[in-house]
């Protein structure tokens, strides 16, 4: 990487609202109120929006601000010896990182990426945490989630706001609270289906307060946001049984009303995802539906003091946010915009999907004045992403909120990447490669936990298109070639991980496409070749990716979660002997055939429903 200039701050030059911040960054960077290296000068100006300019002499660098974001943002363009004069219109540029689908970062890692964050030009974080955080008098609460205390995340406050950075509680009141519903016996009095609160419910109430009162008492900002997306099933278990049919809108916001108000009495002002409003509005529940409109008796309810937030990663038109952006408008209410860097169902961050979904989305952002958008980040299906690797996205993200062209000809990204992380942007983009999935309408990662004997995914990808294994193969041997020299990188992301899944993913497609290559000509030499050779170094390959990935995890987050991945990999190891242990009765004579190859499909036959997710290619049974 390039040798980064030692930037010196005196007292006298920088004023005083930044030494806080300098001195933070100090910690990692070369950044110091001592020494020798170029002179590091800053001012504050005037004018809308965030202003971030950084201008160069002999000598010296002067960074000219109006917001202590967006001074970070100029010292981050000055390690990565960056001229600008930069303007985003967005007041609040922000991230939310989900720590409530195993992966738990922690503290010291979260300071980590605060710095970066606050560097990248970035002044809010959300934590999503549904329920991994400590609450007095509940023992279930985030139980074996690695729950995080009231201490650690003060600590985690106080050292956002020395560099500038507002942290904001995300949590769950309604929905998405399944974690700690499931413990029967706890939780019976407030348990309206397997994932949903009851409404009306006292004891509802009274947990909801707690929740409330440990992010008041945690957190310097007085935002909360209280979730209540997705809650399909609401009004439609327990309370059901004991009250009868209700529509979920009246539900719906007769309990947002009542949570509210202990917003109010706790101090906090909420924000919720907006979904449920428009998805009761249609018979479909689609977000996204555009025909039909929140009725004018359910608009009126909704208390002006809540501010909704539109989630929207899959879209790639501008048309379709603006769209969307009009219709929260149009019901009373500026919307917060929520878009997406792309780490879910993902062993990387994949960037292919975040550019085609939030350049358009910061298009019409900016097109329609949106003040504050922020990017998630979610963990869904166990959250083995390796993090670290989205903080390509995450610098990206924010070049873009500032006005750097997506195409970026003059490399500034890559620079600030540099700069910040200390690493290799364009080998993050080639790794991101490896989770492209537009072609076979999958992920082809989860080709790593394929049951070998099975073959559900594999299969699948092969009667879309018959060729797609050695497709897919060419694919990963040149992202393997490219990614050799960074092999010791792990600044961001880590490449000797990523290299090992490319590795296992290889020898995956080999096996199984052999396998029943071989077992199609009953040819028994290349199948006892395939038992004696190939599945053990299947076996051995599972096994190196099985400690990068804890080496990676533990570098992260806390252990719990952790058990989920290790789980799988320890699976398929026992699955890669129990193909061998078949392949050899069938060569012995013990069994007459291999039932599991023998129920394949025909090639015309394919699946509905993306097969993303660990339960859907690990098996054709129950139980996972």
């Amino acid at each position: 990487m390039a040798q980064i200039s030692k930037l010196v701050w005196r007292t006298a030059d920088v004023p005083e609202e930044l030494h806080e911040l300098l001195a933070t960054l100090e910690e990692e960077y070369p950044v110091s109120g001592y020494g020798r290296g170029l002179k590091l000068k800053a001012k504050r100006v005037k004018g809308e929006g965030t202003i971030s300019r950084v201008k160069r002499s002999p000598g010296t660098v002067l960074v000219e601000y109006n917001s202590i974001a967006a001074a970070a943002r100029g010292i981050g363009s000055a390690l990565g010896k960056i001229e600008c004069d930069e303007k985003t219109p967005f007041k609040t540029l922000g991230i939310m990182l989900d720590v409530s689908r195993n992966m738990v970062m922690r503290v010291d890692h979260l300071k980590m990426w605060f710095r970066r964050l606050a560097l990248s030009g970035y002044n809010m974080v959300m934590l999503y945490t549904e329920d991994v955080y400590e609450l007095p008098d509940e023992p279930f609460f985030g139980y074996m989630r690695g729950a995080y205390t009231l201490d650690e995340i003060r600590e985690l406050d106080l050292y956002a706001s020395r560099l500038g950075i507002e942290l904001v509680g995300c949590i769950q009141t309604l929905g998405h609270l399944e974690q700690i519903l499931k413990w029967n016996g706890a939780y019976d009095k407030v348990r309206d289906t397997g994932s949903v609160l009851r409404v009306d419910e006292a004891e509802t109430y009274k947990l909801i307060e707690k929740m409330l009162r440990f992010w008041s008492e945690a957190l310097t900002s007085r935002r909360i946001h209280i979730g209540m997306d997705e809650t399909h099933d609401l009004g439609r278990g327990r309370f059901l049984d004991l009250h009868g049919y209700e529509s979920g809108f009246d539900l719906f916001n007769r309990h947002l009303g009542k949570v509210n108000e202990l917003c109010r009495k706790t101090g906090l002002s909420p924000l919720i995802w907006s979904d449920m409003y428009f998805r009761f509005s249609n018979p479909n529940q689609d977000y996204y539906d555009l025909e039909h409109k929140v009725p004018e008796s359910v608009r009126k309810k909704i208390p002006q003091n809540v501010q909704l937030v539109y989630w929207d990663y899959y879209h790639e038109d501008a048309a379709m946010y603006e769209k969307m952006i009009r219709r929260h408008r149009d019901i009373g209410f500026e919307p917060v915009m929520g878009s997406g860097i792309w780490t879910w169902t993902r062993l990387w961050y994949d960037h292919a999907k975040t550019m085609k979904t939030a350049v358009p989305c910061i298009q019409a952002c900016r097109k329609q004045k949106i003040s504050e958008l922020f990017f998630t980040m979610w963990g869904d299906n166990g959250a083995y992403c390796n993090y670290d690797s989205s903080l390509a996205g995450i610098v990206f993200c924010a070049d873009l909120a500032f006005g750097v062209p997506a195409d970026d000809p003059d490399k500034v990204t890559s620079r600030r990447f540099a700069a910040i992380c200390q690493s290799s942007y364009e080998a993050h983009l080639i790794a991101s490669g490896i989770d492209a999935n537009d072609e076979y309408s999958m992920n082809p990662a989860m080709m790593i936990w394929d049951d070998p004997l099975l073959g559900v995914l594999f299969d699948d990808c092969k009667r879309r298109n018959p060729e797609f294994d050695l497709k897919l193969s060419d694919r990963y041997d040149e992202m393997l070639r490219k990614l050799l020299p960074y092999q010791e990188e792990c600044f961001a992301g880590d490449f000797e991980h990523i290299i090992n899944a490319l590795q296992l993913l290889l020898l995956k497609l080999e096996l199984r496409g052999a396998l029943e290559a071989a077992y199609d000509r009953d040819d028994r030499i290349a199948l006892r070749q395939i038992a004696v050779s190939l599945i053990p170094a299947v076996i051995a390959a599972v096994w190196e990716f099985d400690a990068s990935f804890r080496r990676q995890w533990l570098k992260c987050a806390k252990p719990f979660g952790l058990e989920v991945i290790q789980a799988r990999n320890a699976a398929q190891a026992a699955r890669l002997e129990e193909t061998a242990l078949r392949i050899r009765e069938y060569l012995d004579g013990t069994v007459a055939s291999i039932e599991e190859l023998d129920c394949r499909l025909s090639p015309g036959e394919k699946t509905v429903n993306t097969l993303n997710w660990f339960h859907r290619v690990a098996t054709g049974s129950t139980g996972l």
